[in-house]
């Protein structure tokens, strides 16, 4: 995404003033019920193991639905707030990007790339832990690349994960492995939305954003890869019977739909849009496709069935089909949150914090910290939690005099981690549901469950860690001189 359109996608989702301040029974924090009750409802449902996407929509609803009666205000003000919020571009970004992604990684499925990757794994014996750990660089590089965690979770859900567990991975270590990859990429990507609206929001330059949080991400990113290698391995491959059987099954001709792989990668490295890089992912991956002797029904078939009824099927559709339930979840969930903006209860928020720091550098980024962390415990999508976020970050470091580099820092590693560790958040989510798509594929494979996978996606929570230490020492802090110019602290800043 071009810098000029993410300033315009920032503006229009910062800028609505058209929208009525809302009241609500028992005071500004009544904002967060329906965000709330989602909460507990995804976590008891994940809990006792009956969660599906259609009850999280429902637990949604559900929310809203409540919130409505603690609203003092007319109810047609608190329906246009929840329209105005589902409105939001990064909702539709996020949409767009899950669909073309979900296309691309079914495709790639199609013409054979798992069972590819099946034989690679038992020729070379790339199994268990390292196979985890490739897996974590792989999608570390992938995301860095297209500048989408998302879909990265979706294209790597598709391809990685069924392939690892044949292969004896930790299901559960297999999956973190590729959520921590995502959070490499989305932290650090200068295509990322999460990058750019972290850069813009306090004015800075996304290239020298990127190169000041490079040692935050790799700090992070080696022991996360040593602790794979170390926990990865331990699946269960299967009886030897089985093996057996799989060996004589998978070829290698399905590697060659590693070269759309690899062009969406040369693309989105040479600066083009994700959805340019995708859809000649796309577009090549149909004509190998077609060239290896695949029944192009694969790709897409549209008949009707016995009953006389039009069904249309193939990775094509499978690929859409496959994130509508989750499409809408994720609107609802940033209708929610944008109660709280029209409610005035990020406005106390900031406050609280500003009335704690008293002019103390150390208390000052705790708090951004904090004020981040606290946020998208209610905004489960990272880039919409980033954006509410922003101007209290903003606020404190300018208060501070903290460096814009500093400030877009703390914004984006703490969004982009968090983002994928909470079993309610968005990342999770769709890695959840991935598999379960998967899993309709291969009858093999295990369901992770989203409250499984959470304490193990090792990137998110060393980049918690490196951010947390950062702010109590004050490594990397740095001020804004006179003129904007970087500061290096003094031993009596």
């Amino acid at each position: 995404m071009a810098d000029q359109e993410s300033n315009e996608v920032i503006d229009e989702a910062l800028g609505e003033k058209d929208i009525r301040r809302l009241e609500f029974r028992g005071g500004v924090f009544a904002a967060t019920i329906p965000l709330v009750f989602f909460i507990i409802w995804a976590i008891a449902l994940s809990v006792t193991e009956l969660v599906t996407e259609q009850s999280l929509v429902l637990g949604m609803v559900i929310g809203i639905a409540i919130g409505l009666f603690f609203c003092k205000s007319q109810w047609a003000d608190y329906a246009q707030s929840l329209f105005s919020g589902m409105a939001q571009p990064v909702g539709v970004i996020a949409v767009i990007a899950w669909f073309w992604a979900g296309m691309f990684a079914k495709l790639l499925s199609a013409g054979g790339l798992v069972d590819g990757l099946i034989w690679f794994g038992f020729q070379t014996g790339l199994e268990g832990g390292a196979f985890v750990a490739i897996t974590f660089l792989l999608s570390a590089l992938f995301a860095t690349a297209v500048g989408t965690g998302y879909g990265t979770v979706a294209t790597f859900g598709v391809l990685m994960y069924p392939a690892g567990v044949i292969l004896g991975a930790d299901p559960v270590i297999l999956l973190a492995a590729i959520l921590s990859g995502a959070v490499f990429g989305d932290n650090l990507a200068p295509v990322s939305d999460t990058t750019i609206v972290s850069a813009t929001t306090q004015e800075a330059d996304v290239p020298g954003v990127v190169r000041s949080r490079f040692k935050y991400s790799i700090t992070a990113a080696i022991p996360a890869l040593i602790l794979f290698i170390i926990f990865g391995g331990g699946g269960e491959q299967g009886s030897t019977e089985v093996i057996n059987q799989l060996q004589a099954q998978v070829a290698p001709d399905g590697l060659i739909m590693l070269l759309p792989f690899i062009l969406v990668l040369y693309l989105a490295l040479s600066g083009h849009h994700l959805l340019t890089s995708l859809t000649w992912g796309i577009v090549t991956s149909v004509g190998l496709i077609a060239v290896s002797g695949v029944s192009l029904t694969k790709v897409l078939h549209i008949y009707k069935n016995d009953s006389g009824e039009a069904v249309v099927e193939g990775a094509l559709m499978s690929g859409i089909g496959g994130y509508f339930n989750m499409a809408i979840l994720i609107l609802l969930i940033l209708a929610a949150a944008h109660l709280l903006e029209i409610a005035g209860t990020m406005e106390v928020i900031k406050n609280f914090f500003l009335g704690i720091i008293k002019n103390v550098v150390r208390r000052a980024e705790l708090s951004i910290f904090g004020i981040v962390a606290f946020l998208n415990v209610f905004i489960t999508i990272n880039t919409a939690a980033e954006i509410a976020a922003a101007p209290f970050v903003r606020k404190l470091g300018i208060e501070m005099n903290i460096h814009p580099y500093r400030r877009a820092n703390f914004l984006d590693t703490v969004t982009s981690s968090l983002g994928y560790i909470f079993p309610w958040s968005g990342g999770v989510l769709l890695a959840w549901a991935t598999i379960q798509g998967a899993a309709e594929e291969y009858d093999f494979l295990p369901v992770v469950g989203p409250t499984e996978v959470f304490p193990y996606v090792f990137q998110g929570w060393g980049l918690l860690i490196v951010m947390f230490v950062a702010a109590m020492t004050g490594w990397g802090l740095r001020y804004s001189g006179k003129n904007g110019e970087e500061v290096k602290p003094t031993k009596h800043s």
